[in-house]
């Protein structure tokens, strides 16, 4: 597992990883209208992934939207009322009682304004929620998803798509209890890839041990380090790992 490259540097075997990724579901049950990307491709932030029928949710909207429109008129119309209930009241023409009454006519109407706003609010969410976008520039490192396919979102074994960030890559090693002690989060470290040098530091410790070996407990210590521009790399390819 090590191999000594100087008096007090250790080089270890390792594999990449991805820094993280994530993986992307929908929200509302539908049949899948489009996908925009494939396995491999790499995507920009806010990138359209993929869309579901909206045909139904654009009419929720639509009708929420409407709701809106009236409760806004029926508001206007409060407060006319309400105006006019006023001045009447200051002028001594009518009673107190009718005053309340007008007033609390008044708001009954604002609460049914506020509902339908709340409304129109929650028709919007269940359409964005149709679409899956990009939360991150990456690479698409799985895609489930095809045109056409029937979506329920409670019953949704796998993910329809993957997507890890690709500007920044794990080298991952194994080391001893001792030797991870050694190398707290950002100290600095070399990555050997494809014959080319990369700086880089570490960047986690592993806590639990991942096996037992007869000099010790070993740990996975990870290396973060800047991927090329234009250059794939993919987890679990072979790397090594300088530590000065």
């Amino acid at each position: 597992m090590l191999g000594s490259t100087a008096a007090h540097a250790l080089e270890l075997k390792g594999r990449l990883e991805w820094v993280h990724k994530i993986d992307m579901r929908v929200m509302e049950n539908g049949i899948v209208e489009t996908v925009k990307i494939t396995t491999g491709q790499h995507v920009n932030k806010d990138d359209l992934l993929l869309r579901m029928d909206q045909r139904k949710q654009k009419a929720a909207l639509l009708e929420a939207k409407a709701r809106v429109a009236r409760a806004k008129l029926s508001l206007e119309d409060s407060e006319r009322d309400i105006a006019r209930t006023q001045e009447l009241f200051d002028r001594g023409l009518i009673a107190e009682e009718e005053l309340k009454d007008g007033e609390l006519k008044q708001a009954v109407v604002k609460t049914e304004a506020e509902s339908a706003k709340a409304a129109e609010e929650a028709a919007q969410v269940a359409l964005d929620h149709t679409e899956l976008k990009a939360p991150f520039s990456g690479i698409v490192a799985a895609n489930n998803a095809w045109q056409g396919a029937v979506v329920f979102a409670s019953k949704q074994d796998q993910p329809l798509i993957s997507l890890a960030p690709d500007d920044q890559m794990l080298a991952r090693v194994l080391v001893t209890a001792d030797v991870l002690r050694q190398y707290p989060v950002g100290a600095a470290a070399q990555v050997l890839v494809n014959g080319n040098s990369r700086s880089g530091k570490v960047y986690s410790r592993g806590v639990e041990a991942v096996r037992i070996e007869p000099e010790g407990a070993i740990y996975e210590l990870d290396i973060i380090f800047q991927r090329n521009a234009k250059e794939l790399l993919r987890p679990s390819e072979s790397v090594k790992v300088v530590l000065p």
